[in-house]
């Protein structure tokens, strides 16, 4: 089962280079081109074995949503000269992540289900179920760690903190508000709920720029909309569409990324299941077939399409 788990390029005119847990950054002078890797993390854990398409799912879902959400923020996004890759502006980047929830799910639900009732500052009422809607969208931020876990912190902590300025932080507020309508409405024209997602932010000559992936399955949950009021009236799970299905499987097999904890064995059949199901994500929301790249010299053709970018610029 070939996959794109890491790449190692030297362009001429790098400056840097940065491998995250699924991107691998090539830094230039104010550019930066992302390759999307087919890398998994899960409880800020890398998996060991890479997931074929998924990185080509990532960027194009990504690219289709930076697009469609660019009248309300500007992003980053300037150019994709290949499936796995995204070109854009370098911005200086927001030390946190802006989380909007519109729904009572993952890490929200399991610290309800333990009894916290304020998350992030926001008060939440009492009586809820597991993926239930919530009375309206709310902004529960983390921290941005390099490595180990986010960590979630309230607005109040990062205003008294100067990790961002009231006015700015004020502007990310209506950004993460207003895309997350968007996103929700661009959900629903597709048959699905967006349940929560996360938006990252970056400053470049003073302006505020989207930044990262936008709505895709790692950064985004999403239920099937129909039949979603009868399995949540039934007690049932929803049917869901986002990584969290990975995340399950993880949590069935011992693992939550805690200490002494093992990653479960993840066999050649575990690794297609979780293909298909980015697979089925990308036609979902996109309404599309995604045209599958070759993984035939992949490494080199990324490296070779890059090159031609870099020369034209």
């Amino acid at each position: 089962m070939k996959s794109l788990k890491e790449t190692n390029y030297n362009f001429p005119g790098q400056t840097n280079f940065y491998r995250g847990k699924v991107r691998d950054i090539y830094y230039f002078d104010k550019k930066m081109v992302m390759v999307a890797s087919d890398r998994i993390s899960a409880f800020d854990v890398v998996l060991p074995r890479a997931i074929p398409f998924k990185g080509q799912v990532l960027n194009q879902v990504a690219q289709k949503n930076l697009e469609a959400t660019r009248d309300i923020c500007p992003n980053w996004l300037e150019a994709s000269p290949d499936p796995n890759v995204a070109v854009g502006l370098m911005c200086d980047p927001f030390p946190v992540e802006m989380v909007i929830r519109g729904y009572l799910a993952g890490h929200a639900w399991r610290e309800y289900r333990d009894g916290k009732r304020t998350l992030c500052g926001v008060a939440l009422p009492e009586g809820l179920k597991e993926n239930d809607k919530l009375p309206q969208p709310i902004i529960t931020p983390t921290t941005k760690a390099h490595e180990g876990h986010d960590e979630d912190i309230s607005k109040e902590e990062i205003l008294s903190s100067g990790l961002v300025s009231k006015e700015d932080y004020e502007q990310l507020e209506k950004y993460t508000f207003a895309l997350f309508q968007r996103g929700t409405e661009l959900a629903k024209e597709r048959d699905l709920i967006l349940v929560d997602t996360k938006y990252e932010f970056g400053k470049l000559n003073d302006e505020i720029y989207l930044i990262d992936e936008v709505h895709t399955p790692d950064s985004s949950r999403y239920f099937y909309l129909d039949g979603y009021a009868e399995r949540q009236d039934s007690g049932e799970s929803q049917k869901q569409l986002s990584k969290e299905f990975v995340r399950q499987w993880l949590i069935a097999n011992g693992f939550q990324g805690k200490d002494g904890q093992s990653v479960p064995e993840m066999t050649d059949e575990v690794v297609k299941s979780i293909s298909d199901r980015y697979l089925e994500l990308f036609e979902k929301v996109t309404g599309e077939v995604l045209n599958k790249q070759d993984y035939s010299n992949v490494d080199t053709r990324i490296e070779n399409k890059i090159l031609e970018y870099i020369k034209t610029q």
